[in-house]
């Protein structure tokens, strides 16, 4: 439940404004204080997702509260309450960083909304910070088979553009990983970049979590919720298996890419998005197109760039090299002491059918580091890794 910091000096209207937040509609918790020291100390020692702020206060007046709110914590939104001789004032505010402001007497549908879009704001910002967190992370494809070189500078020459990429191949050889690999060499690495299992979320929610939903759209959309294309705006969107996306989103997603536009759900109201859309599948999407389950405009807008990772088994030359890099992370990880494998256990691995790909062999080299001796040797393999 969204917790909202009521600051305001007129007891009258901190009663107004709590009654229609929590009477008018339940889904608020609210927090009153008297004044702009109290409510500034309450800022300190607790977790807000909105603050609602008169402008006139003795001790301390809305604007140093303000000021010191986005010193604190910069990431909630202020919504600042003016008297009508506070007009000039509460625009100011803006410019300081308020969200919005509400006169007095404060209108209902004026009061509501504004609160619903300061905590879908607040929504995006937290979904932004984290995403940011983990393009912070370093993504590096190891090998230097043929295959995957032409894969490392096709990346090198199409990372800067905002072209569309599809990259396809089995499960398990890395396409997330390309599609990381591809933000993070782009000019909008500093944005964030939101994943989208679309084969693991139910066709009929899939519109929902790409575009969003506003109140009353079906019958558990209790509140408006901001949709995936919304928290990507400036970064990268990754649509992972879009070949198991059904076909009324499919017309969604082609519309967002011609329009750079999107509407959520239960609303047409065009919300304007700019974002790159990075797709990937491990089906044939020819095949697909033919048997009337895949759009052939989408496919076209999506397949700019076709990027085509290979199965394992047709890099086998890389092998040493993936073993190596995931035995020195699993140690860390599981921290036991290094180990190192023989030439002759590196040479069977090389010549196993890896069905499953680099997630497989990843799995296996786990179960080695765990099970096997101090150096993973021929027979280790033969024990641990057998299929």
């Amino acid at each position: 439940m969204p917790k909202i910091l009521l600051i305001e000096d007129e007891a009258a209207i901190r009663r107004v404004l709590v009654k229609i937040l929590t009477e008018e509609n339940k889904t608020y918790e609210v927090e009153e204080a008297a004044d702009g020291l109290i409510g500034t100390e309450m800022v300190k020692d607790h977790d807000y997702d909105l603050i609602l702020c008169d402008i006139k206060m003795p001790k301390m007046d809305g604007v140093e509260v303000l000021e010191a709110v986005k010193k604190i914590k910069p990431e909630i939104p202020v919504v600042m309450i003016s008297g009508h001789g506070d007009l000039d004032t509460a625009v100011n505010t803006m410019r300081l960083g308020a969200f919005d402001y509400i006169s007095k007497p404060p209108d209902l549908n004026r009061l509501l909304n504004t609160v619903r879009n300061a905590l879908d704001r607040k929504e995006l910002m937290v979904e932004n910070t984290r995403l940011k967190k983990k393009v912070g992370k370093n993504y590096e494809m190891i090998g230097e088979s043929e295959p995957i070189s032409q894969i490392k500078e096709m990346i090198e020459k199409v990372a800067p553009t905002d072209a569309r990429v599809l990259i396809t191949g089995p499960n398990g050889t890395g396409k997330e990983l390309v599609a990381h690999w591809l933000h993070q060499k782009s000019d909008r690495s500093g944005g964030p970049m939101v994943e989208v299992n679309c084969a693991a979320i139910p066709s009929e929610l899939i519109e929902s979590e790409l575009f969003g939903h506003v109140k009353g759209a079906f019958t558990s959309a209790n509140k408006d919720r901001a949709g995936k294309f919304e928290a990507a705006n400036g970064g990268t969107i990754f649509l992972d298996e879009i070949g198991d996306m059904s076909l009324s989103a499919q017309a969604k997603v082609l519309r967002a890419l011609q329009e750079s536009r999107i509407s959520r759900v239960g609303s047409d109201k065009d919300i304007k998005v700019d974002v790159r859309v990075v797709a990937a599948t491990n089906k044939d999407l020819q095949k697909e197109i033919e048997e009337k389950r895949f759009r052939e405009d989408l496919y076209h807008r999506l397949a700019v760039i076709l990027i085509k990772v290979p199965p394992l088994n047709e890099r086998r030359e890389d092998i040493p090299l993936l073993v190596n890099y995931f035995a020195e992370k699993i140690t860390q990880e599981q921290g036991v002491n290094p180990k190192t494998f023989s030439d002759d256990a590196l040479k069977l691995l090389q010549e196993y059918n890896w069905t499953g790909n680099i997630r497989e062999l990843r799995n296996v080299v786990e179960r080695l580091i765990i099970l096997g001796g101090p150096e993973v040797n021929e027979e280790d393999v033969r024990l641990f890794a057998s299929k």
